[in-house]
């Protein structure tokens, strides 16, 4: 169950790759469906704050009608930074499942852990690992590709 939703968000990080973002993809799920599904769109935006989690958390309230995201989960293809991380605890998701660790900025348990270090009203589940070397996969050869266009 858990890789065929990290599939789709896999399928939202190539969206993102596309339009030259930074491949990393969402998709929100409630009782087995999904229920949203973004894509980063940073630099399309000019917007520092439309990552894939910020994103498929406003189309999930939007769809339950409620900030509180209570009983999903969310599927992600990279570690969530910091400010993702805190959006994750305050609309109350319940597990967050990513596919690859972020060294630089990844605040569940990269840097530090947003989700166990701290004491908030909310507690997230979290698992990490889940198709791992795609996700990792997509973002390498993001890079290697805007190494390439650069030169």
């Amino acid at each position: 169950m858990q890789e065929k939703f990290m599939k789709e968000a896999l399928k939202e990080a190539k969206k993102a790759y596309e339009k030259e973002e930074v491949p990393v993809g969402c998709v929100i799920v409630k009782d087995g469906k999904i229920i949203a599904r973004a894509h980063n769109l940073k630099e399309t935006k000019y917007d520092t704050t439309k990552h894939a989690e910020i994103l498929a958390i406003q189309k999930a309230s939007k769809k339950l009608k409620s900030w509180r995201l209570i009983d999903c989960d969310m599927y992600v293809t990279l570690e969530p930074c910091s400010m993702c991380a805190g959006a994750i605890i305050n609309s109350r998701i319940r597990k967050v499942y990513y596919g690859t660790s972020d060294e630089k900025t990844g605040a569940i348990g990269s840097v530090f852990n947003l989700l166990e270090d701290y004491k908030f009203n909310h507690k997230v589940e979290y698992q990490s690992g889940i198709m791992q070397e795609e996700c990792e996969g997509i973002l390498k050869e993001f890079f290697k590709y805007l190494r390439k266009k650069e030169k």
